[in-house]
């Protein structure tokens, strides 16, 4: 009885009033200068100024076709990439970039784990820039955690108004620039401007706007932690090769302060590099001490790194206390072995091969695509006519798919039936007796086909015949199978 009581009150439920989420701690970033912090800065400009501006980039494509390098043309169900044109037919090509990206992240991951989060991720470039502002208005740490100690007065109310104010018109610039993907840029500037733009990009506009705002000013770490999926991911990905951001314990420990280590090491005792200052902390975006090794709030973006380097620098240690490495290396010093990086290994291997593979593919289909389609489909109701002269007549639907921006002619033909016609309903038959179908630019045309072949009784149940265009001109064929049905 005594071990039923101590279990039931082991498993009783929380009290009604213990929240289901306890909030972590505010974090104030400090800045920090360095060698990664550069490079992060040189990413950020780059991926920002790509996204902002990459909608006012012109290209030419010809005489009535859209000059906008980067276009989602959903009206006419077309997405140009500067010299690419994508029809909704082929949608694959979005499903091998999909797949291709997804394998470039897994080489990412296995060369230096997170480094898409730390560099890439959209969260943590727009909150980077966020945290940016809010130093430039608020300060650095010290002076944020003191304005927030402090109770609120005209001043630090007017930082706080202009800084949401700002972040406010960053989210709104951001919206606007992804609608712009969707329509000429300076068009929609203009309609948006002087309010004629259609309801929908106003609607995805104020969207983006609270969605920007949210996640990159006000939840900006909890975004890492709790919402996205790759850092569940990515550790079933990596391996003990690939180079994390690392805390290099086998230097750093025993932690003192720079005088007690120096009295240590002139005692012959261990003294490790590491004086405690907690520098890595609090210029890491998410509050994590690497010092605690892997953790999943880790995004690997180096700051600490900067951070720590500064400090060895000041006390006269050498650099690398914190680095790019692996636990492999710090058992390899243990032991008095060299460290190895061994970048080319299998799981590398297969996925660039993988890349190359996927790539070279789609490059082919890319290169090798046809600017024509025909399709065809033969009527069912009836399958076929008896006429009168003993010929039997089958009718079938024949779409023709014109990707060219311009007006192109097809001569219109039918293989695998001997002595056969075909006739198109209110197209006339050319000289050789086949029908000559004009197709608009970057459009279809559908029309209806009667194929007629005499002598039915000499002819099999089911015949396969192909349907051949050709263009007047260029020559260019396309064909399509089916089966005329002779009784």
């Amino acid at each position: 009885m005594q071990n039923s009581a101590s279990l039931s009150e082991t498993t009783a439920p929380p009290p009604d009033d213990e929240p289901l989420y306890v909030g972590g701690p505010r974090i104030y970033q400090q800045s920090v200068k360095g060698r990664l912090r550069t490079i992060k800065w040189a990413v950020l400009f780059i991926c920002l100024g790509v996204y902002y501006f990459l909608p006012f980039l012109r290209w030419y494509r010809g005489p009535n076709q859209p000059d906008q390098a980067v276009l989602v043309d959903l009206a006419n169900n077309r997405f140009y990439f500067f010299f690419i044109e994508i029809w909704p037919q082929e949608v694959y090509y979005f499903t091998g970039l999909l797949v291709l990206a997804s394998l470039v992240l897994f080489l990412s991951n296995a060369v230096a784990g997170r480094v898409w989060c730390g560099y890439l991720c959209p969260q943590t470039v727009w909150t980077d820039l966020f945290m940016t502002v809010e130093r430039w208005i608020e300060g650095d740490r010290r002076e944020r955690m003191l304005a927030d100690a402090k109770p609120m007065t005209a001043a630090k109310l007017g930082r706080l108004a202009l800084k949401h104010f700002v972040w406010l018109m960053i989210a709104w610039w951001t919206g606007g620039a992804w609608v712009l993907y969707f329509a000429d840029a300076p068009t929609l500037v203009k309609d948006l401007a002087t309010f004629q733009a259609p309801m929908i990009a106003y609607v995805w506009i104020a969207i983006l706007t609270f969605t920007t705002y949210a996640l990159a000013g006000l939840m900006r770490e909890q975004v890492c932690l709790y919402m996205c999926p790759w850092p569940r991911i990515q550790a079933a990905l990596t391996d003990q090769y690939a180079l994390n951001v690392t805390y290099r314990y086998d230097r750093g420990e025993p932690r003192m302060s720079v005088k007690s280590a120096a009295k240590a090491r002139a005692a012959e005792e261990p003294a490790g590099d590491c004086i405690d200052c907690r520098q890595c902390v609090v210029v890491c975006p998410t509050g994590v001490d690497i010092r605690d090794g892997s953790q999943m709030g880790c995004i690997q973006c180096g700051l600490c790194i900067d951070a720590c380097n500064t400090v060895m620098t000041k006390v006269n240690r050498p650099l690398g206390l914190i680095a790019y490495d692996n636990d492999v290396n710090i058992a390899r010093r243990a032991e008095g072995l060299e460290e190895t990086y061994p970048i080319v290994r299998s799981r590398t291997v297969l996925y660039v091969g993988m890349i190359a593979l996927v790539g070279l593919a789609m490059l082919y289909g890319l290169m090798t695509r046809s600017f024509t389609d025909l399709s065809v489909l033969h009527d069912r109701n009836p399958l076929f006519v008896q006429l009168s002269d003993g010929s039997v007549r089958n009718s079938y639907t024949v779409r023709l798919l014109n990707k060219r921006p311009l007006h192109r002619i097809f001569v219109l033909a039918v293989d695998g039936l001997p002595m056969a016609r075909a006739t198109a309903v209110g197209i006339p038959n050319t000289d050789i007796g086949w029908p000559l179908i004009e197709v608009g630019p970057d459009a279809t045309r559908e029309v209806i086909v009667h194929v007629t072949a005499p002598n039915a009784a000499s002819l099999p149940a089911s015949t396969d015949v192909t349907f051949r265009i050709t263009e007047l001109g260029s020559g260019e064929k396309v064909s399509s199978r089916d089966h005329f049905i002779a009784r």
